[in-house]
């Protein structure tokens, strides 16, 4: 190949559109939703350049370094390759978020926020932030023709009931699930379990016909993070009956989740039954046991995600 060439082809190589890629982005509006939770509403130009596949679509936010200056990665090329170049009080904190709703012809995309005081880079930020405030976004690229994942809400076909359990990181998921549901023609049957800090963050969410949602605020059932999704998978979610022979289920390895992240999918073309499970990473691991050890569930139609990790930051 001669020179020319090998230039031409790397110009199309470069040129070719990424699943994914860096967008800048700015704060419209902020709306209060309930005592925990905020709803962002980010535009910019970029914003009409976006695509997003599915309701639990996750994207990275970039958040101010630790000296105080607003994200600027590059646009073009290797982000995180230069991203790891900067020094510790330069480099732009990560942090990865759900779609709530994106309205690219309105340049608008909404990404709601669990408020829980200065505890971190991605808080801080959300509890000063004013209209105008800039950030960055690793988010789906509409010109990008194929698959870019970054979701997991992928129902098997002939699904009939379907378990969600989550805490308020959750919460913009399922409340996207529940809308995409609530639009199906033949909707399943849909039992919700949400954990919230209050009674308060107990919201309206848009539902079918065949959905009953169970809010489990903490702070009125005295309980601490992680054990009201633990108290519906044990106690109060309706699940298919239990194989009569657990041998298979019993050889289940257990992560280390100081060094793992547990991040699970389904992956049974049919079934109907169909778990979607995320939240704080211990509570997860127990739901895992007991649906998996215990309940001798298919593990093939279960998501189990571990969003978080308490006392531990996750980029």
């Amino acid at each position: 190949m001669s020179p020319a060439a090998l230039v031409q082809t790397l110009r199309k190589r470069l040129s070719k559109p990424t699943g994914y890629q860096l967008f800048d982005i700015h704060l419209k509006q902020r709306i209060a939703l309930s005592p925990s939770l905020t709803r962002f509403v980010f535009t910019g130009e970029d914003v009409a350049l976006m695509h997003t596949l599915a309701p639990d679509q996750r994207v990275k936010l970039f958040f101010p370094s630790a000296n105080g200056s607003a994200p600027d990665l590059p646009k073009v090329g290797d982000w995180q390759a230069a991203r790891r170049t900067l020094k510790p009080e330069h480099a732009p904190p990560m942090r990865t978020y759900t779609i709530r709703a994106l309205r690219p012809d309105m340049n608008e995309l909404d990404i709601d926020f669990v408020l829980h005081g200065e505890t971190g880079p991605a808080s801080r930020w959300a509890v000063h932030a004013r209209p105008g405030d800039p950030l960055q976004i690793v988010a789906p690229n509409a010109a990008y023709h194929a698959d870019p994942g970054g979701y997991e809400w992928i129902p098997p076909q002939g699904v009939r009931k379907i378990l969600l359990i989550g805490d308020e990181t959750a919460l913009p998921a399922i409340a996207g699930i529940l809308e995409q549901l609530a639009s199906h023609p033949d909707a399943p049957q849909v039992q919700a379990f949400i954990e919230v800090p209050e009674e308060d963050d107990c919201m309206p969410l848009l539902c079918g016909v065949h959905t009953k949602v169970h809010w489990l605020p903490r702070l009125t059932l005295h309980k601490q993070h992680g054990e009201g999704m633990i108290l519906a998978a044990r106690e109060l979610a309706s699940l298919p009956p239990t194989r009569a022979n657990l041998n298979d289920s019993a050889a289940l390895q257990e992560l280390d989740l100081n060094s793992q992240r547990l991040w699970e999918l389904a992956s049974a073309k049919r079934s109907e039954f169909y778990a979607w499970v995320a939240g704080e990473s211990a509570a997860v691991m127990d739901i895992r046991r007991f649906f998996i050890n215990e309940c001798g569930l298919d593990r093939n139609g279960l998501t189990l995600m571990g969003y978080w990790k308490l006392g531990r930051s996750l980029e």
